[in-house]
């Protein structure tokens, strides 16, 4: 199912890809996020996700003109998970709206793993 919009001039429709893209971009701009993990627990909760396939760490549905996101990520060790979780609910909201003009009704986080950095 898409999400469809209509104005005066007729109808809009956007795939649940073209969303679920622009959310997982909207998420890696977040301090403290370390990348996008798959929704599946048996392809590993190391395995991050590159940005072609952001996609599959965000899960979209859409009834009716709700739009519902799960968003699967991976965090900084030492960061605070709320406060971070937080960010990207309030990023990801504001850019699905100002982009697409989708409302977003509902986005849940799902921390999947921790990061440590090895170099340090």
């Amino acid at each position: 199912m898409e999400q469809q919009l209509q104005n005066e001039l007729g109808n809009i429709v956007i795939a649940k890809d073209v969303i679920s893209k622009i959310a997982g971009l909207a998420a890696m701009e977040c301090y403290g996020l370390v990348g996008m993990s798959s929704q599946k627990m048996q392809d590993g909760l190391a395995g991050l996700l590159g940005k072609e396939k952001l996609n599959r760490g965000v899960e979209i549905n859409i009834n009716e003109d709700q739009v519902l996101i799960d968003l699967y990520i991976v965090v900084e060790y030492g960061v605070n998970i709320s406060e971070v979780a937080n960010n990207v609910i309030d990023k990801v909201q504001y850019t699905l709206e100002e982009y697409t003009g989708t409302e977003v009704s509902k986005i849940n986080i799902h921390v999947q793993g921790v990061r440590v950095d090895e170099t340090g």
